[in-house]
């Protein structure tokens, strides 16, 4: 944990002077503490105490739409250069999909995966035209829960422990599931025009990408022991198939 919170630091330092938004300004890092002053807005989305979502931000308004994009266009601007020096992980095009590749193999020794889901990922990462030739420096888990929120634009983002350089599709994935086809078009158009560099199968990747998402959490069970996830985990990985 404190690796990845030394690297999470480092990473902090380097984008806060490049983004628009805010972002923790950790005051106080020892191995008992990490403390940082409040940020402005709220999180656009919260649990309540029963587990409920709590959404304070409509995904598919102009304003966080628009922002988003704006922002993403910021944080993929960053130089891999020093996105690496904070030693965040950094891989090519080729080695994300080799990567998935080799997570869907440790995946599928460990649990049952239905066929279907086999079937759709192999043909995804077989297909080129999905996939993005390049890289970018990425948070990897952009969506309401982890942005802080002022008359729905986002002001500010938390938790960066993901943050790596890899598919620029990490951070458009989670606003294609939750938001309209028109914002996530918003979204997109507002990137390109502050300089993100897009690909024609954007939104078809993305919602390959989310189909993978199980792989993800089949993963974190058995890189982090938890078997209280392995049961859930487990039915994401082996649905009936549609239709």
């Amino acid at each position: 944990v404190m690796e990845r919170a030394a690297v999470e630091g480092r990473v902090l330092e380097l984008v806060a002077p490049r983004l628009s938004v805010d972002v923790p300004d950790w005051r106080i890092h020892t191995r008992e503490l990490i403390a940082y002053p409040l940020l402005p807005g709220e999180p656009g989305l919260e649990l309540d105490a029963t587990g409920g979502p709590v959404w304070r931000v409509d995904a598919s308004s102009p304003g966080y739409s628009l922002s988003l994009g704006e922002l993403l266009a910021e944080l993929h601007g960053v130089e891999i250069s020093d996105a690496a020096a904070t030693g965040a992980t950094v891989q090519t095009p080729e080695q994300v999909r080799r990567a998935w590749r080799a997570d869907i193999e440790k995946v599928s020794q460990e649990f049952t995966v239905a066929g279907h889901l086999l079937e759709r990922w192999a043909a995804w990462l077989d297909e080129d035209s999905y996939w993005p030739e390049h890289s970018v420096f990425t948070h990897g888990e952009i969506y309401p829960g982890h942005t802080l929120i002022r008359d729905d634009r986002i002001t500010g983002v938390l938790d960066w422990t993901t943050a790596a350089v890899g598919d620029p599709a990490r951070d458009f994935v989670y606003h294609l599931t939750i938001a309209t086809p028109g914002a996530f078009r918003s979204t997109v158009d507002r990137y390109v025009e502050r300089g993100g560099r897009v690909w024609p199968r954007l939104a078809e990747h993305c919602a390959e990408l989310a189909t993978a998402f199980p792989v993800t959490y089949g993963l974190y069970v058995l890189d982090s022991g938890d078997e209280t996830q392995r049961e859930a985990a487990a039915a994401q990985l082996n649905p009936p198939a549609e239709g």
